[in-house]
Order: structure tokens, then C-alpha cells, then sequence
């Protein structure tokens, strides 16, 4: 039976190559040419979460030098955890040895003969357990509290930021006291969010009023329109752009926890121990180390263990600074920003042409 004409005409157009003049077949290939495997998406997202990070602190001397320090600090508590040093006791030693007088007890001795090494090596796990939970603690509320407030805004924002006011306006360290002594934790993580329980009210106002402008570029705008999620678009398009003041701002949560707990200990406020850096200021203090050059190291050693820790979380914090920086990522990956362009622009100009 012969085809009619509206058959053959339609055959006809369906058999009809289209190419873009250069020869190239676009019936459908295209789709199949960009498919993306799995191990393909596996690569790109440890080169953008691990790989670029890493080349960019390890391109930074500040944080090689604060990652080197901090992990110091680690190893101490390691050390403390695993019992490969002797714990700290009285009469364990001459009295008032001082700094690598007897390379047995190389940070000295104090009046009772207790190991000055074995103290702020066994003080350690506990420090830096308050330290991460107060600055995780006081960071994480900030976070959560001025992004949504920023990108919802309206009566929710309002209602955030009234109770940020009030908790900012009560004053922080008579708080940790009445708290301290009311509830006396003891256990480390528990007191590092007792030190910082109302630190995050100030991080969380600043946190708001930059959120407020993110909420407006244009990435966001066409998130919205797309139907993306609030949670989606707080987590992909608010948070990334925040994060170098976050991370400053942990640095410094951090630090006040260090003070504020080794002050909070010497004063006599928080659970008394003697494996604490603030209580072996104390009784240094009161065993006359200050006015005494023989039992000065009893002083100096927590003295130095505290500044260097500080110093390490300083360094740290201007490191990472960088790490979420995009710029820096991609200039230290080779992907520079003028050949990005220039492929822009080369490709403008061929689809004109």
C-alpha cells in the first residue's frame, strides 16, 4: 500500500539531521555526552569539602603553625587519657625543683613535691573538652538563632532577636557564678556551655544583620523562586557565606572559655580539682610563687600552657579564615579567575558568531 503524503512528509522530517553547521549530529547525544557518573560526583565533592580546604591551610604558615600547636595539646591529653604519664601526687618528689633540674620532673616540682608536668599534662583532656563544647555551644545557637531570624524575618525575627536582647543585657560572669555554684558541674563539657551560656547572644545579633543582606542577592532570589526549601537554602546559599566570621568567632569563644574557666578556678568559683591550670595558679599564688624566684616555674608552667593554647586557637582561627574563602580556593587549585573569565568570554563570542 503506497504512503500518502502527510506520511512520507512526516517521515521525512523525522529522518532530518540537525546539526549546528559544523557537521555535528545533536539528535539527542547531548544528553547521554554529560551524563555525570557516581564516582564523578564522589571526586567533585571530596576536591570541593577536603582536597581544596587542605591545600589552602596547608598554603598558610598561621595554620601550620596552630594546627602543630594545637595538636601538642592534643597529644598531651593523649598522653594523660592513656596513663603514659605518672599522675599527679604529693611527695612524689623533692619540693621546688625547678625547670630541668632533674630531667625526671623536667617542668620542676611544687611545695608538696607534686609533678609540675604532671599537672598541666593531666589538666589538659578536661581543658580542651570545655574549650571545643563552650565554642561549639556558643557558635551553634548564634548560628541557628541569627540566620533564621535574618532570612525569615517578620514576627519570627523579631521574637529571636527580643530574646537575644535579653539574654545579651544579663551580665555574663555573675550568671556562671550563680550557675556554678547552684548547679556545681563537674563534668568538663557541661561547664564549658556553663561558661559560655549567654555568649552567643551578641555572635547571634551580628550573625542576623549579615543574613539580612545575604537574603537579597540574587542566588538566594532564585532559590526561592525555584521552591528550594528554607532549610536548604539556609544550609547551601546563608551558611557557606557566613562561615569565615563563624569560624573567627569560635577562636573567640574558645579563648573566653579558657580565661573565664582558669580565672572561674583560681577564684575558688567552679568544682574544685587539682588537676586544673587555675587551681595550680592558685596555689602557687598562695605559696608565695609570685615573690619567689626559687618556686617561680610553679607560676610560669600554667602560665605558658594557657598562652600557648590561646596562641594556637589564634592562629587557627586566621587559617581557616582563609579556608572559606572561594578566591583563595580557587587560585591555589589552578582554577584562577582569568582564565575563567576569558572562557566567558571566548564563549560569548562564539555563540554570537
Amino acid at each position: 500500500m503506497k504512503r500518502t503524503e502527510r506520511e512520507e512528509s512526516s517521515a521525512a522530517e523525522s529522518s532530518t539531521v540537525v546539526t549546528d553547521g559544523a557537521g555535528v549530529d545533536w539528535r539527542g547525544s547531548a544528553s547521554s555526552s554529560v551524563t555525570v557518573t557516581r564516582a564523578e560526583r564522589l571526586r567533585e565533592f571530596y576536591e570541593e569539602t577536603v582536597l581544596k580546604p587542605m591545600l589552602v591551610a596547608w598554603s598558610d604558615s598561621r595554620t601550620r603553625l596552630g594546627l602543630l600547636i594545637i595538636g601538642f595539646y592534643v597529644s598531651l591529653a593523649l598522653v594523660a587519657v592513656l596513663g603514659l604519664w605518672r599522675a599527679p601526687s604529693t611527695s612524689q618528689a623533692p619540693r621546688y625543683l625547678t625547670l630541668f633540674e632533674n630531667m625526671q620532673y623536667p617542668l620542676g616540682t611544687t611545695a608538696s613535691g607534686t609533678d609540675l608536668a604532671a599537672l598541666i599534662i593531666h589538666s589538659t583532656p578536661d581543658i580542651l573538652l570545655m574549650v571545643t563544647s563552650g565554642g561549639l555551644w556558643a557558635t551553634g545557637i548564634a548560628v541557628l538563632v541569627g540566620t533564621v531570624a535574618g532570612y525569615k524575618g517578620g514576627s519570627v525575627g523579631r521574637a529571636l532577636m527580643s530574646i537575644s536582647d535579653f539574654v545579651m543585657a544579663i551580665p555574663g560572669l555573675p550568671l556562671v557564678m550563680i550557675l556554678a555554684i547552684t548547679f556545681n558541674p563537674k563534668n568538663p563539657i557541661l561547664l564549658g556551655i556553663v561558661i559560655n551560656i549567654n555568649y552567643w547572644a551578641g555572635l547571634g545579633r551580628s550573625i542576623h544583620s549579615q543574613v539580612l543582606t545575604i537574603r537579597e542577592n540574587n542566588y538566594v532570589e532564585a532559590s526561592r523562586t525555584m521552591g528550594v526549601s528554607t532549610p536548604r537554602i539556609i544550609l547551601k546559599d546563608v551558611i557557606p557565606n557566613i562561615m569565615p566570621y563563624v569560624t573567627v568567632n569560635f577562636v573567640f569563644a574558645a579563648r573566653y572559655v579558657v580565661f573565664a574557666s582558669i580565672g572561674l578556678f583560681f577564684l575558688g568559683v567552679l568544682p574544685y580539682s587539682d588537676q586544673n591550670w587555675g587551681v595550680t595558679l592558685n596555689f602557687a599564688y598562695n605559696g608565695g610563687a609570685l615573690f619567689s624566684w626559687s618556686a617561680a616555674h610553679w607560676l610560669l608552667v600554667p602560665m605558658a600552657a594557657i598562652i600557648g593554647l590561646s596562641v594556637g586557637l589564634i592562629l587557627l582561627g586566621q587559617g581557616m579564615d582563609r579556608v572559606f574563602n572561594p578566591r583563595v580556593r580557587t587560585r591555589l587549585t589552578g582554577e584562577s579567575e582569568s582564565t575563567a573569565s576569558a572562557d566567558e568570554k571566548d564563549t560569548g563570542m562564539t555563540e554570537v558568531l
